[in-house]
Formats: C-alpha cells, sequence, structure tokens
C-alpha cells in the first residue's frame, strides 16, 4: 500500500509514537504534540468507528459523542474504502479487552 503522506517527518513521527510505553507516556507525548481540541477530535473518530461497527445509527452516534453528521460519514467511508486503520486498531482493542475480560 501506497502511503500518500509518508515522508521522513512521518516517519519520525511514527516512530516517536511508536517509542511510547505506557498511557501515562502517551498523555505526556500527546499533551505537548497536539492541542487538547485536536486530541479530542481524535478519539471521536475513534469512538464513531467502533459505534458504526456495531450497527449504531447516525442519530445515536451524534446523541453520544456530539459529533456532525459530516464527521460520522467520513469515518463511515474510511471504514468501508480506507486503509483499514480503523479495522486493524479495533480488532486489536477488542481482542485485548476480551482477554482482560473487562
Amino acid at each position: 500500500m501506497k502511503q500518500k503522506f509518508k515522508d521522513s517527518d512521518t516517519h519520525f513521527l511514527y516512530q516517536a509514537i511508536l517509542s511510547l510505553e505506557d498511557e501515562s507516556e502517551c498523555d505526556r507525548f500527546f499533551e505537548d504534540i497536539c492541542t487538547i481540541s485536536e486530541i479530542k477530535s481524535l478519539a471521536q473518530r475513534l469512538q464513531v468507528a467502533r459505534m458504526l461497527r456495531h450497527r449504531k445509527t447516525y442519530t445515536e452516534i451524534c446523541d453520544t459523542t456530539g459529533v456532525s453528521t459530516a464527521t460520522i460519514s467520513r469515518v463511515n467511508r474510511c471504514l468501508e474504502y480506507g486503509a483499514d486503520g480503523y479495522k486493524l486498531v479495533l480488532d486489536r482493542l477488542e481482542t485485548d479487552t476480551d482477554v482482560k475480560g473487562t
């Protein structure tokens, strides 16, 4: 798969993220590199993807998350036609949750 935005800067960013060892380190790094709004936006998109995966309606998602239908539609397009990044992460998170019993 060819990445549209892959360059040495994004490679360095990915390596930085991969170097983080726990949630506390993630908190510290993302607080420095992103605005609170950017972090919340990323978190909302992941929540939207999870809700779409569980067959929630756009109305349910809007009511729960407060995101626009345009954002939901964008995330849905990524789930349907994207690079499977959401699927990869959600599969792993659901497997981790099942293993941990939570």
